[in-house]
C-alpha cells in the first residue's frame, strides 16, 4: 500500500484489482498477486490503526529533523464523507452535506497539513458538527503534539469567526484566511 501511494495513489481496491499485477512488486516482494486482495489490504489498515499515534509521531519527528520543520505554519480545513446504507458508526449523523446528500448520514473530518501538503493530524467529528466548532479541539491537539508555538494558521472564512480568532490570539497564533 505504501509503494502504491507513492507511485500511483490508487485505492486499496484499485491496488488489488489492477495495479499490483501490473508492477514488478510480485518479484521484488515475493508476494503472488493472487494473494493481494482488497479484504487483506483493508485488514492491514485495521492493524495499523492501533499503531497510528506511535507511527505518526515517529514519521513526523523524522520529517522535522530531516527538513528543519517546526510546524509553525499549518493549514486546516474540514470536509465530510457520507455513508449509504447502515454504515457510519456512532459519529455518523445528518448534517450539512458538502456532497449534496442530505439523505445520508456522514462524518466530518478535520485535517491539518503542512504547507507542502503533508498530513500532520486529523480528527473525525460527528456528522452534524459545524466547522466553526472544531477549531478549539484542533488547536489543542496540535499544541499537545508539538507544544505551544506562535503558529500561523490558514483556515477558511467559515471557520474563522470572532470567537475562534480570539482563541487563536490567546494561543499567540496568527491566522490567514484561505480563499474559497
Amino acid at each position: 500500500l505504501t509503494v502504491a501511494r507513492f507511485c500511483a495513489q490508487p485505492s486499496e481496491l484499485g491496488v488489488a484489482e489492477r495495479w499490483y499485477q501490473r508492477t514488478a512488486l510480485e518479484d521484488l516482494l515475493g508476494v503472488d498477486w493472487g494473494k493481494v486482495n482488497d479484504d487483506r489490504l483493508y485488514r492491514g489498515l485495521d492493524a495499523l490503526l492501533e499503531k497510528k499515534e506511535a507511527l505518526t509521531a515517529h514519521l513526523l519527528q523524522r520529517y522535522a529533523s530531516w527538513f528543519g520543520v517546526g510546524f509553525e505554519f499549518l493549514v486546516y480545513d474540514v470536509t465530510s464523507t457520507y455513508f449509504e446504507g447502515q454504515g457510519g458508526g456512532a459519529k455518523a449523523a445528518r448534517g450539512y452535506s458538502r456532497d449534496n446528500r442530505p439523505d445520508c448520514k456522514q462524518v466530518c473530518i478535520g485535517l491539518v497539513v503542512s504547507p507542502e501538503g503533508l498530513p500532520l493530524a486529523y480528527e473525525v467529528f460527528a456528522g452534524n458538527r459545524t466547522d466553526v466548532t472544531t477549531v478549539e479541539e484542533i488547536v489543542t491537539t496540535m499544541e499537545k503534539k508539538y507544544g505551544q508555538a506562535e503558529r500561523i494558521w490558514v483556515m477558511d472564512l467559515v471557520t474563522l469567526c470572532e470567537p475562534n480568532i480570539a482563541l487563536l490570539r490567546e494561543h499567540k497564533a496568527l491566522h490567514v484566511v484561505m480563499p474559497d
